[in-house]
């Protein structure tokens, strides 16, 4: 394996499947497999994952919400989805700790960095929710935060296109895909890859990011493997 300790980063809107909010068991069971591929070869993997197909705080405070409120609302969407997953790992017999960045003590044990750690060197998939805690901070920040808190190899962006394009592919059908693209040339060509906060801490911390496809089956194992798969975002 390329890589021994992984953050994978799952946006909210991933676990609707085909449906218009929500989850979808199935998608999730099939999440659950792909990760389980990984976990059974030794790679330690970490999960950070938004609340979008529940409640988006950005969107709430479009429509006059108070953006704090808000985004709480949206943290709290984020343990949801965790506790989903737990489940679907659990199900598959990968043991799985979920971590809050907020006080949830009766679904969620409080995030704390080396009982992280120590879960990870022991096997167990730890998730985790509630963001960074703090309003007016992406699920994107808080993926990169915790990827250099627990030391991670790589932060592996699991999204529903293939990589990185010059264009967006699904409106302009001549836009080119990367395989390797430098965090420099992201900024220069002004290229959506996180946001803007997450995407600096990434940067000066020269943590890698790779954006791939997580719905074909099997592309989380070729990334961890060393294959090219998707886009890679580096020094």
């Amino acid at each position: 394996m390329k890589y021994k300790r992984i953050l994978l980063k799952l946006s909210g809107e991933a676990l609707m499947g085909n449906r218009q909010y929500g989850i979808d068991p199935e998608r999730l069971a099939e999440y659950a497999q792909d990760i389980k591929a990984i976990t059974d070869l030794g790679v330690q993997v970490a999960i950070v994952i938004g609340g979008g197909n529940i409640f988006r705080g950005v969107a709430g405070a479009s429509n006059g919400m108070d953006r704090v409120q808000g985004d709480h609302m949206g943290m709290l969407a984020t343990v949801i989805n965790g506790l989903a997953l737990q489940s679907a790992l659990e199900d598959s017999g990968i043991p799985t700790r979920l971590q809050s960045a907020i006080k949830i003590n009766e679904v969620a044990e409080p995030f704390i960095r080396r009982k992280a750690l120590r879960h990870l060197e022991k096997g167990r998939v730890v998730i985790f929710g509630g963001g960074t805690g703090n309003p007016y901070f992406t699920t994107d920040s808080a993926a990169v935060l915790r990827a250099i808190e627990i030391e991670a190899d790589v932060i592996l962006k699991g999204t529903r296109v293939d990589g990185i394009y010059n264009a967006d592919p699904e409106k302009d059908i001549t836009a080119t895909k990367f395989d390797h693209i430098t965090f420099d040339d992201v900024l220069r060509k002004g290229l959506k890859v996180m946001d803007t906060t997450a995407f600096t801490l990434s940067q000066e911390n020269k943590l890698p990011i790779i954006v791939f496809d997580m719905n074909k089956k099997g592309n989380l194992l070729k990334v961890v493997s060393g294959e090219t798969v998707g886009t890679e975002v580096n020094l």
